[in-house]
């Protein structure tokens, strides 16, 4: 789990946004539930689960922005 996490966190930030956009916006979705898995905090793993199925379509604007006003995706944990 930590390798997928550096690995997201390492990627140059147009990078970043590439995959933030609508079709590969899963791959945050499955870094976000990495993240909480590594952490052991209950609500992020099902909260990360139910972004996999629902939120898809939703969140990548957030994505994109949060990645360009703090060049991060932002995430409960």
């Amino acid at each position: 789990m930590k390798d997928i996490i550096k690995t997201f966190d390492n990627f140059p930030l147009i990078v970043k946004i590439i995959l933030a956009l609508p079709v590969l916006d899963i791959c945050w979705a499955i870094y976000r539930l990495c993240r909480s898995i590594d952490k052991k905090n209950v609500l992020g793993i099902v909260l990360g689960i139910l972004m996999l199925f629902f939120c898809p379509a939703i969140i990548w604007v957030v994505d994109i922005i949060t990645l360009l006003v703090i060049g991060k995706v932002i995430w409960i944990d």
